[in-house]
């Protein structure tokens, strides 16, 4: 499988603040892979460097074989992107934003309008479409940007914290399409210090504290030996 995320000595500092320190790992094809760790470990700071919203004090990164250092507005071209807070332009309405994106993303206006039309439908916001971003509730902007970063049906996707402000019902559709879409050979790279998610969709993980990455494995590895995430991640972040 290829990989489609590299990193080698990845290093991310604030002043006197090691946010990033020296992170090297991959993630192939086809993963759903979450990164986990408490708040403040550095989940949000990888995840903009990995897609060029930051840049590195130090380090190399490649996303689908690009240098993200070098090239990171085409990164951000071929990927999704979910933010860990919900900011669509509040001067457009819902469907405005879909179409501002699809064109962003050079799609025709009918790739735009049908695949918006299936993202309304599946995340049951067909009523909000004409509501101005400003206006919606948190929720339903949460719906709105999940819908922008796979519109363009791309073959990898960052997403902060996918599922933390949607109902229990909206949450299970996000999981199973998340399930789908890797099954297609996509790949998802997720943050989340919410662990039963994680245990419950995630094919690997990789848990970050102070900003290392402390362990990376397959999902499967802690299923084998019937060891529950939740425990698994409290000794070993507390036993640093």
């Amino acid at each position: 499988m290829n990989n489609v995320v590299e990193t080698r000595g990845l290093t991310k500092n604030f002043g006197k603040l090691r946010a990033v320190d020296n992170v090297s790992f991959s993630i192939t094809e086809g993963e759903l892979f979450g990164l986990l760790g408490p708040n403040g470990s550095g989940k949000t700071t990888m995840i903009k460097l990995l897609t060029g919203q930051l840049k590195s004090t130090k380090g190399r990164a490649r996303v689908l074989g690009i240098d993200v250092i070098k090239e990171p507005v085409k990164v951000r071209e071929l990927v999704g992107i979910i933010p860990e807070q919900e900011t669509p332009p509040s001067f457009l309405t819902a469907e405005e934003y879909l179409h501002f994106v699809g064109n962003i993303r050079k799609m025709d206006k009918e790739s735009i309008k049908e695949k918006g039309d299936d993202w309304f439908d599946l995340l049951e916001f067909e009523d909000q479409r004409d509501v101005l971003c400003k206006d919606l509730s948190r929720g339903t902007r949460q719906k709105l940007m999940f819908a922008q970063a796979f519109i363009h049906e791309p073959r990898l996707a960052f997403i902060d914290e996918p599922v933390i402000n949607l109902d229990p019902i909206i949450q299970r559709k996000v999981k199973d399409y998340l399930l789908s879409f890797i099954k297609n050979n996509g790949t998802i790279f997720f943050s989340t210090h919410v662990l039963e998610i994680a245990e419950e969709i995630c094919t690997s993980i990789g848990i970050i504290d102070k900003g290392r990455i402390i362990y990376k494995g397959p999902m499967k590895s802690l299923k084998k030996k019937r060891q529950r995430l939740d425990n698994f991640f409290l000794k070993l972040v507390g036993d640093l």
